[in-house]
């Protein structure tokens, strides 16, 4: 093992040199020293490589403007403020692990030293320093605060968008409450509605054909006493009755099909959704008086399924119902189609138009109806109004087609 990469005080035996050398040059880390003046009085083969230098280049030469001169960022590193070399001024030995060293050829890494005084007697002769190349430390640690940061980052992230979802699903939980209560009350309102129609109306006329019936058969068990003259008047009386009451039969069998087709249009049944949907707007228009205009362009061979073709009339039903509520329109322009596989039923009117917040407003059930109806058939129900300028509700579901 070469010995010149050593310099060892005068005096020290061959013999010691030889074994500090030997053990010097056995290790991995760097070894150098320095005397008071900051040069290199000794360098083991490690150190020299670390720095890009043969041994014997380093040797006499002042270590800190040779390696230690700069901070990582590359300012000037003022030998005054140098801890190894405060070692030997101040007696202070070091340890540092956020410096840097330099290369021979300008480049820098990672170092961890430590440097320690070297005493002859009670004097101070110089500083000895140990350093370590601790860039894939340093690489691995940076590595695994950014994976730290990252996580940490990736937590918050997820935090907030479980908050958001939370959230989201707490609105919409309280919206499908709402909404399940305004069903409610509206199929209640229904019932009531039905229950009068039903009382009023049917109650009315089958209280009036039941006292026919009475009267009937009141002036048939009198027929007997009468004279043939009083007789054939009677009988020209009770058919004068039996026609008022096939009238009130009549009336009847109309007030039931009437509320049978509030209930469930037969024509849904009969002719299918695309007749219905017709039918629906023509009665629409004539009891609310407005003008029509009309355009269905679907295939003759498209047929949806029961449920999704009744799910799409009670959406066209609130459409013109909102129209009759809210729009105070003159006319409404209704157009039924098929593009790319998709049902399009518009509706647009030139009434009063209203804001976004009143279509979106927790109690703005129609619209909530209406937009669940159409996610349960995997489609969407969207609006376009503006105050002055009308409502334009389209309804988008789709299909296949075969």
């Amino acid at each position: 093992m070469p010995t010149h990469v050593l310099n060892l005080p005068a005096g020290a035996s061959a013999l010691w040199q030889n074994r500090l050398g030997l053990l010097l040059e056995s290790t991995g880390e760097g070894v150098f020293g320095i005397d008071l003046a900051g040069n290199c009085v000794f360098i083991n083969r490690a150190g020299a490589q670390m720095l890009g230098f043969a041994a014997d280049e380093v040797m006499g030469r002042n270590m800190h403007a040779l390696t230690h001169h700069s901070h990582p960022d590359g300012s000037p590193y003022a030998d005054s403020d140098c801890p190894i070399f405060n070692a030997f001024r101040q007696g202070l030995p070091c340890r540092v692990d956020t410096e840097v060293f330099w290369r021979r050829d300008g480049s820098a890494f990672a170092v961890e030293y430590s440097s320690h005084p070297i005493l002859e007697g009670e004097q101070v002769q110089g500083a000895v320093i140990a350093f370590v190349d601790i860039t894939s430390r340093k690489r691995a640690a940076d590595e695994l605060q950014r994976a730290h940061d990252d996580l940490a980052r990736a937590n918050d992230e997820l935090e907030r968008r479980v908050a958001a979802r939370t959230h989201e699903l707490s609105q919409a939980l309280a919206q499908l409450r709402e909404l399940s209560a305004y069903s409610e009350q509206v199929r209640e309102d229904e019932r009531t509605r039905i229950a009068r129609e039903v009382h009023d109306e049917l109650g009315s006329l089958l209280v009036a054909l039941k006292m026919d019936v009475n009267w009937l058969h009141k002036r048939l068990g009198e027929q007997g006493e009468r004279t043939p003259e009083a007789a054939g008047d009677m009988r020209t009386q009770m058919r004068c009755k039996c026609q008022n009451m096939s009238r009130l039969i009549e009336n009847a069998v109309d007030n039931v099909g009437r509320i049978i087709t509030d209930l469930r249009p037969s024509i849904l049944d009969h002719q299918g959704l695309w007749a219905a949907l017709e039918w629906q707007a023509q009665e629409f228009v004539q009891s609310a008086e407005l003008e029509l205009a009309w355009q269905m362009d679907v295939p003759a061979t498209l047929h949806l399924p029961e449920p999704a073709a009744i799910a799409v009339f009670r959406i066209f039903q609130e459409m013109l119902s909102n129209v009759g509520r809210h729009a105070q329109a003159s006319a409404i322009d209704i157009a039924i189609d098929v593009q790319d596989d998709v049902l399009q039923v518009r509706v647009r009117d030139n009434g009063v138009g209203a804001t976004r917040q009143a279509l979106e407003a927790p109690t703005a059930y129609g619209v909530m109806g209406m937009r669940e109806r159409a996610r349960q058939l995997g489609g969407r129900l969207s609006i376009t109004s503006e105050p002055g300028q009308g409502s334009c509700l389209q309804l988008l579901i789709p299909l296949e087609l075969s």
